[in-house]
């Protein structure tokens, strides 16, 4: 076994870690987890406060989810979907379609959040293709301002966090870009009773200029999360599904964060009664145990796919571990939680304690702004809370808030000047009031200049 030496060693000099200048890397190296506790390899404990970045949702080793994947590995732990299959991923496949807004009737397995939104934007650009009245100039996108999808270059093109993205510029396409829809912050001379509209004027206006060429818009529902949690205006969501199928334009929606009870529902679009045309999960659908994602699809988008195979309508896109044996276990498992434990019933309470403290958290002398969305919570620090100027990015007001709050036993990952409070749903009431009170202590520390 290596020492705590070298482990500390290769950590810093081997492994590159992702969103992280390594040249600053201070290694935090976790050996095991139990509920909502992470232990590290010196045995010190910590919530964890992001459920290990908003994909777990029951707690670590949970004995459903442990159970289910020792049992499928009893059986089979790969079988390839490229012409062939298996009762679990099938059996999952039956469950999404029965759990998912209405109409979603197809579903595509694949491996994590950015894989389901590309495998979305490839089918709604084929689909214009195949279609019973074929649009082969539907080729752009539609897609909103600080909008974070994911990492290969198609999501990263329907992203909008120039922070992240900038670099690789030359090697995506062109999206017509429309502001994030805050509801909290909208423009001078537009109320907040008044954004939702304003928002909705600005998207019909951009449809009516570019429908004819627009396959597709992309939107993350009601929180946008890597943004740092801006949250959309009210109806925002119902006015957008409206518009793009006034226009003819296919909606993607992107649940990969927000989904599978994060906004008090299994799903955002519950919230607001919409059915979208493709619709991407993963994070939480394996509950932070193993990858998993899928982009299901309406019947009228499945149907420009099939054909005589020399007509050469397959879908040509696949990963090696769609569909996984061992990803479905636990899925399904983690769905079986969700009925046995009530978790979904569980959640009001938590979220009107969560806002609690975070209206307690809001009167901070530097703290702009702390929003909530269901069980997710965004506190944003300012160093003028009078005219709202940010802290500059470099000083890293975030990530020494949260360093501050690991002292305290919690475990946070921030998003700029915001800390994310994003615990797992089996959060007990005594655990969330450690995680605020830290996050409150790191805002002291943090901002004690």
């Amino acid at each position: 076994m290596p020492s705590r030496e070298e482990l500390y060693q290769w950590d810093r000099q081997l492994v590159w870690h992702p969103f992280t200048q390594m040249a600053e890397y201070e290694p935090l190296i976790i050996r095991e987890a139990h509920d909502c506790t992470l232990i590290d390899i010196d045995g010190n404990e910590y919530l964890d406060g992001v459920s290990s970045l908003w994909c777990n949702l029951h707690g670590h080793r949970h004995p459903r989810l442990d159970e289910a994947v020792r049992r499928q590995l009893d059986r089979v732990a790969h079988v390839t979907a490229l012409g062939m299959s298996h009762p679990t991923t099938i059996e999952l496949a039956r469950r999404l379609v029965d759990l998912a807004p209405p109409g979603l009737a197809h579903v595509f397995f694949s491996d994590d959040g950015a894989t389901a939104i590309e495998v979305a934007i490839k089918m709604a650009l084929q689909y214009w293709r195949q279609c019973d009245e074929p649009r082969p100039e539907k080729t752009r996108y539609l897609a909103l301002d600080a909008a974070y999808h994911g990492d290969t270059l198609g999501s990263v093109s329907v992203g909008g966090v120039a922070r992240f993205h900038e670099v690789f510029r030359p090697l995506l396409f062109d999206v017509v870009r429309l502001p994030a829809p805050d509801g909290r912050r909208p423009p001078p001379g537009v109320s907040r009773d008044a954004s939702c509209d304003y928002y909705l004027n600005q998207l019909e206006a951009a449809l009516q200029e570019h429908h004819n060429q627009l396959a597709a818009m992309v939107i993350e529902p009601l929180v946008q999360a890597a943004a740092g949690m801006i949250m959309h205006s009210p109806g925002y969501l119902r006015g957008v599904r409206e518009l793009t199928r006034k226009y003819g334009v296919l909606l993607i929606v992107d649940e990969v964060a927000v989904g599978f009870g994060r906004t008090g529902t299994m799903f955002a679009c519950q919230q607001e009664d919409v059915s979208p045309d493709l619709f991407c999960i993963a994070k939480g659908l394996g509950a932070g145990y193993l990858p998993i994602a899928a982009t299901l699809a309406t019947d009228d988008i499945y149907r420009a796919f099939l054909g005589d195979y020399a007509e050469s309508k397959s879908f040509f896109h696949g990963h090696t571990y769609g569909g996984n044996p061992l990803g479905a276990a636990v899925a399904l498992a983690s769905l079986d939680v969700f009925e046995e434990e009530r978790t979904l019933d569980r959640l009001p309470e938590l979220i009107e304690q969560l806002g609690k403290h975070l209206e307690r958290i809001a009167d901070h002398p530097h703290v702009g702004d702390a929003r909530q969305c269901g069980l997710i919570g965004a506190v944003e620090l300012v160093r003028d809370k009078r005219t709202g100027e940010p802290y500059p990015w470099a000083e890293k007001r975030g990530i020494r808030a949260c360093r501050a709050a690991l002292k305290h036993g919690v475990w946070l990952r921030p998003l700029g000047n915001v800390i994310v409070i994003m615990p797992p749903l089996s959060i007990t009431p005594p655990e969330l009031d450690r995680i605020c009170l830290a996050v409150e202590h790191g805002i002291d520390e943090a901002t004690a200049d």
